[in-house]
């Protein structure tokens, strides 16, 4: 986060009324803009067909902020120097552990790297994931822990205020307006506007970040302060599944202290690296559909694997690595849930469209009670990209 951001947080944490009015206003979006938001659902993305036999071969690794632009700063640390020194970490645990996956790297120095170069090299190289690392901050000393965010429109203030900080790296550019279509970092309308710009990937940049925030709390002892969606820049025009992880808060004494040291550089790397082992053999099993279980005691989803042929959308509302009861108080007011079982994760999905159009009707009512609830496809029981869905939906 740079010092440009550091001004925009002041500003739009000056007082809680403000940024209420902020938001409200914000949201008057006109109508042209959502039809250019939605047409991005069928823009986005690579085009490549699902296969069962995927690999996942390829991985760029993006260290934020960098050369002139510092990102948020302490009194003994800047976010460029623990950006960079976890990326490449991160990058080596990888090359000497999978040697068949290709590390990427937007800066293995400290340059500066406009935002939209960052996302072109990830799209020029066709990579199969996109890690973006930065750190946190806050006017308070008090924040601890770690989160991950994923592309979407941002649940609350302070997902907007982190979002809008890190876009504020655009100022250091020139003719940012126009490389980056208009959008304004001290507009909370225009950040809303390009929010709604969600990318096809969505799903798959989800299961990453829980599996992020798993390790960062189970191996690195960190706060885990969960998967967000907020509108980044840098996420924004990826073209595969993409997530911006904010390592814990400088603006902490302790935190800063873990952040200064390599056993912290190291535990956070390694963090990182364990869940894109997971993540990796997660994706390279085929992705099963099953119905949920009338008795939770007897469910085998192994053995309850349904045929369907059908192209079906539906909404997933959150994803454990437990198998729930069928009345567990986790669905809340939904009966009908199912169940899509990947790797060791249980997806549940509530809605079971033909249409995207449906679901999308639908999902309006489904995001009251599971606000970060996405719609998903699935075809021959398989879980396919969402912008394929939609493409073969279409014709």
């Amino acid at each position: 986060m740079p010092n440009e951001g550091s001004k925009l947080a002041k500003k739009y944490n000056s007082t809680a009324e403000y940024r209420m009015v902020s938001l409200k206003k914000s949201y008057k979006v006109k109508t042209y803009w959502l039809l250019v938001a939605g047409l991005m659902l069928f823009l986005n993305g690579n085009g490549q067909d699902y296969v069962s036999n995927y690999r996942l071969s390829k991985v760029v690794i993006d260290a934020g902020h960098g050369g002139h632009d510092p990102g948020a700063t302490s009194k003994n640390l800047q976010e460029k120097n623990v950006t960079l020194a976890v990326a490449l970490k991160l990058g080596k645990l990888i090359e000497t552990n999978c040697p068949d996956v290709e590390v990427i790297y937007t800066r293995q120095t400290d340059i500066f790297v406009p935002l939209d170069e960052r996302t072109q090299i990830a799209n020029k190289a066709e990579a199969d994931l996109f890690i973006s690392i930065h750190v946190n901050a806050n006017p308070s000393s008090k924040p601890t822990g770690a989160e991950t965010y994923i592309m979407g429109l941002s649940k609350s203030v302070s997902n907007l205020d982190v979002a809008m900080r890190e876009n504020a790296v655009i100022t250091y550019e020139k003719d940012y307006t126009s490389k980056y279509e208009g959008y304004d970092p001290n507009s909370a309308e225009s950040f809303i506007i390009f929010s709604l710009m969600q990318n096809a990937y969505l799903d798959q940049s989800s299961d990453f970040a829980a599996l992020i925030q798993k390790t960062f709390s189970d191996n690195a002892q960190r706060k885990d302060r969960g998967v967000r969606q907020a509108g980044f820049l840098v996420l924004w025009k990826t073209s595969m599944p993409s997530v911006l992880i904010e390592l814990g808060f400088l603006s902490n004494p302790e935190e800063e202290k873990f952040l200064r040291s390599d056993e912290g550089h190291n535990v956070l790397a390694s963090a990182i690296f364990n869940a894109f082992k997971s993540y990796r053999v997660q994706k390279e099993q085929t992705s099963r559909f099953v119905t949920k279980q009338q008795n939770a005691e007897e469910a085998k989803p192994e053995t309850a694997i349904i045929p369907d042929s059908c192209l079906r959308f539906q909404i997933q509302i959150f994803a454990t690595s437990r198998l729930l009861k069928p009345n567990a108080a986790d669905f809340k007011t939904y009966n009908n849930v199912s169940i899509l079982k990947a790797g060791n994760v249980y997806k549940y999905t509530v809605g079971n469209k033909s249409t995207y159009k449906e679901i999308l009707s639908l999902i309006v009512e489904v995001k009251k009670q599971f606000p970060n609830s996405f719609v998903i496809a699935v075809k021959n029981g398989n879980q396919i990209p969402l912008d394929i869905a939609i493409k073969q939906a279409t014709n």
